[in-house]
């Protein structure tokens, strides 16, 4: 079995300038997926990559032991480019230079670090022993419910529930379940990108419930909030 894990950081950043490599507790941010990355690379003779346009990213990777001659094409590192084509085009990358087919794909966001490498083995079996499965993300349960408490505006330029309750349903723990991607990790089998998805979410997704808290870093109070868990060891669990 053949395994690549990718971890992708563009060098621009809106909402926290230099995210990736700034800080957090005693060393930068993307420290932690690299260090959970080789740990399970150890395990599943993983192939660890970088996908960046910055060489500042690049240096600081290499100073955790990530080191990459691919570079992240520029039209592949705005604001406006999607996930997708940038693990297409690495994997495509890799296996050219190494001459072999990976069989899955591992992404690990740089700025959603809080998982374990016990998480990720969890995951990757229930990916495996679902022959059908095309791919798998990780997730936590959704503080909010589209089918009481999140809405959207109609065509008549009114505000009603994002989903229509179900018949017989009454209260919020009645209704369907419903997970927020935490953006944490995604698994894929290689068949995936041999099709036409253009997003993660295909028709024959898996999820992996987080038994933990997770969340990304999309606002300098999040990265407060980050840095204060880790700082002061109230995650509950070992990165």
């Amino acid at each position: 079995m053949n395994l690549l894990i990718t971890i992708c950081g563009r060098g621009g950043s809106k909402g926290i300038p230099g995210k990736n490599i700034c800080n957090i507790g005693d060393k930068p941010l993307i420290a932690y997926s690299i260090e959970t990355a080789k740990k399970f690379a150890e395990k599943y003779n993983g192939t660890l990559t970088l996908s960046t346009d910055s060489e500042e990213i690049k240096n600081v990777a290499a100073q955790y032991g990530l080191q990459t001659n691919y570079v992240r094409p520029a039209e592949m590192a705005t604001d406006a480019a999607g996930k997708l084509p940038v693990l297409i085009d690495v994997l495509n990358w890799e296996e050219q230079q190494r001459n072999i087919r990976f069989d899955y794909l591992l992404d690990l966001d740089i700025t959603s670090p809080l998982r374990t490498v016990e998480d990720l083995e969890k995951a990757f079996q229930i990916l495996q022993q679902d022959e059908n499965a095309l791919n798998l993300f990780s997730v936590n349960p959704a503080h909010r419910n589209p089918y009481f408490n999140m809405v959207e505006q109609n065509e008549t330029g009114y505000f009603s529930l994002v989903k229509k309750i179900p018949d017989g349903v009454l209260t919020r723990q009645a209704a369907p379940k419903v997970y927020d991607m935490n953006a944490s990790f995604y698994f894929y089998k290689r068949s995936f990108f041999d099709g036409d998805c253009k997003t993660a979410i295909s028709p024959k997704s898996l999820i992996y419930l987080m038994p933990h808290l997770c969340f990304d870093l999309d606002e300098p109070v999040d990265f407060l909030f980050m840095e204060y868990l880790i700082e002061n060891k109230k995650l509950g669990f070992e990165l």
